[in-house]
């Protein structure tokens, strides 16, 4: 597929560019009285607090030296900072631009273009991540025509207060011709210190070694009994392909989707990374219609159609319920934290006890 990257990179039409940025959601083109009340009280009130402390030490402190009075007052300039930044952000969001020219590529590529959704019902680990308080996605290309395509950036909050977590992944999604076995490819080329990225950890007697280098740059699971189905779908010219092309995207198969996902943004404004993504989601299409051929046995002939599509008499399409998750691993660690403090209250009782009648 030739890439047609010019809307990234060329020059704006201005007129053109204010008639857009007026039917943008003010999710992606915030208001500018909200940006205005956070830019205030980050920079406007500790500066105001620095020049009261300064009318009252009557500004000698710098000439005395006293740096003691410098550093407390120092954190003050911590806040402005901060609300410079949030504004520059901010106005950079308002003025449309990033929008304006993701849609130019989706329309010169045959994609539709969306800025802003919440998150859709899709059954990646990215868009079930448990404990999730908040998700939506933003700069969505979707494309119909052939395998259907989706690409965009979704963005999650886990916990509440200060316990709040926020999580960004870039995704593609590609609508595979047959449901398949849950398999996921943990890439070590986006891991951290040989630690999976992973949203959710799987357990560890679900990992298949492949044949030749793959093990290299994939960790393959996939659940128990189903190790012949996937030697079958990642035969070594598959295993290729993913080497050669998304080596540093996570994989994973679920229900009839196919899921890539790196830990950060894959709808950009980089041209070079649209060619490399748009290349890799071709050279991988091509293993749909071989994995389309995919039957698992495991599942009863009948004509009882729940759980999977009717093909033909005695036929059903789908994965037998043993096959359609990956088991998640199990953290231990709270059950243990528990077991210690009901044992150290039991021996504290105790010890009152003892003592009380001793």
């Amino acid at each position: 597929m030739t890439v047609d990257t010019a809307p990234l990179t060329a020059r704006i039409d201005r007129r053109r560019l204010r008639d857009y940025r007026r039917l943008l959601p003010s999710a992606v083109r915030p208001r500018l009285a909200g940006i205005l009340a956070r830019v205030v009280v980050l920079i406007v009130f500790p500066l105001a607090l620095l020049a009261m402390w300064m009318v009252i030490i009557d500004g000698t402190f710098f000439a005395n030296g006293d740096w003691a009075l410098i550093a407390i007052l120092f954190p003050l300039a911590i806040p402005p900072v901060i609300g410079v930044v949030l504004l520059v952000q901010a106005i950079r969001r308002r003025s449309g631009v990033r929008p304006y020219r993701l849609n130019g590529f989706a329309i010169a590529n045959g994609f539709t273009y969306q800025p802003y959704s919440p998150a859709p019902p899709l059954p990646g680990m990215i868009f079930t991540r448990p404990g999730q308080s908040s998700a939506f996605v933003t700069d969505i290309l979707r494309r119909r025509e052939g395998y259907a395509l989706e690409i965009g950036n979704h963005t999650c909050t886990t916990g509440s207060g200060r316990s709040t977590t926020t999580y960004r992944w870039g995704y593609a999604a590609m609508r595979l011709p047959v449901a398949l076995p849950h398999i996921v490819l943990d890439a070590h080329g986006n891991n951290t210190i040989g630690r999976p990225r992973l949203p959710i950890a799987f357990a560890k007697n679900q990992r298949l070694s492949l044949e030749g280098d793959f093990d290299r740059y994939f960790t393959l699971y996939c659940p128990e009994g189903y190790e012949r189905d996937a030697l079958y779908l990642f035969s070594p010219d598959t295993m290729a392909v993913f080497v050669d092309e998304a080596a540093r995207l996570d994989v994973e198969l679920v229900d009839d989707y196919l899921f890539l996902y790196f830990p950060g943004q894959l709808a950009t404004l980089d041209s070079a990374m649209w060619e490399r993504l748009l290349a890799t989601v071709d050279a991988l299409s091509e293993r749909l219609l071989r994995w389309e051929r995919w039957r698992d046995d495991r599942r009863q002939r009948s004509t009882d159609v729940s759980g999977g599509i009717l093909m033909g008499p005695g036929s059903v399409l789908g994965v037998a319920r043993q096959g359609r998750r990956l088991s998640v691993k199990e953290d231990w660690w709270w059950v243990l934290g528990a077991a210690l403090a009901v044992f150290g209250f039991a021996n504290l009782v105790h010890d009152l006890i003892t003592g009380w009648f001793s």
